[in-house]
């Protein structure tokens, strides 16, 4: 140890520096050590500003970064050469790092004061902020901008159309009052037909009005998804004609769902009519069926996880490019020329689906094709309705017997037309204009054997009336109408014993909808 610390401080082996630190070892230890620890910083600050380069490869003055570096990493050789040659004599080796270390210090200097300008010109974090503001302001206008446009559209397209079926009303009326005029009644045949046609065009532009906005009425029942789409298989063929092949996929989704079928009969129905038109050639479409486990994805906030069928529609028609597909929900969007189309179609089937719990997700690409997949929440156990049942609601049923009935309905011509209806079928009808009127029928104990009322009215509510008369009496048979529900009845508990009635509705609809509610009642007793 003697012989160590003899070499290490002894005045032979410390001539280079000797004279200057007069021999003494703790003034030769601190400049040891501190020389050593200013370059092992040195050589450790390069190494971080080599690994931010590396990895932010999107930084301005990157050039400089390396020039520090290497400014940085010879300045710490100096420290470490200057720690040697207090025993070693380097000073050749020192004088070339020393060099090395001057001219890029000097490369270094003249870069800094170059681009200082453009250091200054860089926004503080006080100005980013402001930016990052005004960015947000600007992006809320733009928004609303975007929305406006969109509500003007709406606002024009349902004008156009709405003003187009006025027309047809307002015209077939002036020619009916001529032909009634002139004596000549058997001839306004046309114009009735004409004005019934308009009366449902309305009707269903209402609907997918309703539908897009998520506020349609629906009628939900459970249903499998594969059987659906068996039975609409010859109304799909038809609607595609002999140029278009139907390709069927199903058997792999052993889910049912929880949806209105007249909805989804009606989505698939329009998905196959955009396929045909995408294929005027002709092509093959391909429906599919799957279930489907879906997790959460951070790029995907309208995922919800969970268990889900999907149906796919598939075309190889012309398929569409990116700026026709980021407005394809939009309502009266269309491609196709004046007079084919509405714009309303996906519109409808987006809401359709948004409103059953479900999402839709649509691809496509000029000449590749078009494929779209509704997502609809699945269920394990099959609850299916019996067919026998739902033959029951499309075909009708006998006549039952009718007795005394409560009509609940604030518009005066519309309880007029719906209780002449009640009483051709030989049904006696009690009459209420409002909610209150109604409930005080309800409390009355009276016999009744079907409840038929508005959803919307003044006071008490169609719903609180149907909860009422429920509580009261379990087994009456109860007809909720409504021209728009909102979200009054998405909690009630449609039971066998109540049914929905949409308006506008014919009074044949109104009939059959009473006798299948009067027989179910009849079956039960």
């Amino acid at each position: 140890m003697s012989a160590l610390s003899e070499w290490l401080f002894g005045v032979d082996n410390l001539t280079p520096h000797g004279f200057c630190l007069l021999w003494e070892p703790g003034l030769i230890w601190l400049f040891a050590i501190s020389d050593g620890l200013i370059a092992l910083a040195y050589f450790s600050i390069p190494l971080a500003l080599v690994i931010i380069g590396q990895r932010r490869a999107d930084l301005v003055f990157r050039p400089l970064l390396w020039l520090f570096a290497a400014f940085i990493l010879l300045c710490g050789a100096t420290h470490w050469l200057d720690v040697v040659t207090l025993w070693k004599p380097v000073y050749g080796v020192q004088g070339l790092v020393k060099a090395a270390t001057a001219l890029v210090s000097l490369g270094t200097s003249i870069a800094l004061w170059w681009w200082l300008p453009s250091f200054l010109a860089l926004p503080s974090p006080d100005q980013l902020r402001r930016a990052n503001a005004a960015l947000l302001e600007s992006e809320e206008r733009l928004a609303h901008a975007q929305k406006m446009e969109a509500i003007g559209q709406l606002t024009g397209g349902i004008a156009h159309d709405f003003n187009n079926v006025l027309q047809v009303v307002i015209g077939s009326l002036g020619v009916i009052e001529r032909q009634l005029a002139r004596g000549r009644a058997e001839e306004i045949g046309p114009s009735v037909a004409a004005i019934r046609k308009a009366a449902s065009s309305a009707s269903n532009l209402i609907d997918r009005l309703l539908a897009f906005s998520r506020r349609q009425t629906l009628l939900p029942r459970v249903i499998e998804p594969d059987r659906l789409i068996v039975d609409l298989e010859d109304l799909l063929r038809r609607t595609l004609g002999s140029g278009v092949e139907l390709d069927l996929r199903l058997g792999r989704c052993r889910r049912s769902v929880v949806c209105d079928p007249s909805q989804l009969e009606s989505a698939l129905l329009n998905l196959a009519i955009n396929a045909r038109d995408a294929m005027p050639a002709g092509g093959v479409l391909e429906i599919a069926t799957a279930d489907r486990r879906l997790d959460a994805a951070p790029d995907d906030p309208d995922l919800t996880p969970g268990d889900y069928v999907e149906i796919s529609v598939k075309d190889n028609g012309a398929g569409m490019s990116r700026e026709v597909l980021a407005h394809v929900f939009e309502p009266f969007f269309t491609t196709k020329p004046t007079g084919r189309g509405t714009g309303l179609g996906l519109s409808q089937i987006y809401g359709f689906v948004k409103q059953s719990g479900g999402f839709v997700r649509i691809d496509s690409a000029p000449g590749k094709g078009t494929s779209v997949r509704l997502y609809l929440p699945g269920r394990d156990q099959r609850e299916v309705q019996p067919a026998e049942a739902i033959a029951e609601q499309k075909q009708g049923c006998p006549a039952a017997p009718c007795g005394k009935m409560l009509l609940v309905e604030d518009q005066l011509e519309v309880r007029m037309q719906i209780a002449d209806t009640l009483e051709e079928m030989g049904c006696e009808v009690i009459e209420a204009d409002d909610g209150d009127a109604g409930l005080k029928v309800l409390e009355s104990e009276q016999s009744l054997c079907l409840l038929v009322t508005d959803v919307g009215l003044p006071g008490v509510s169609g719903r609180h009336l149907a909860e009422a008369a429920r509580a009261a009496h379990p087994d009456l048979p109860i007809l909720l109408i409504t021209g728009y529900a909102g979200k009054s009845l998405d909690s009630l508990d449609l039971a066998s014993n109540i049914e929905v009635l949409r308006k506008p509705f014919t009074l044949e609809e109104l009939t059959e909808r009473v006798r299948i509610l009067l027989a179910r009642a009849a079956a039960v007793e």
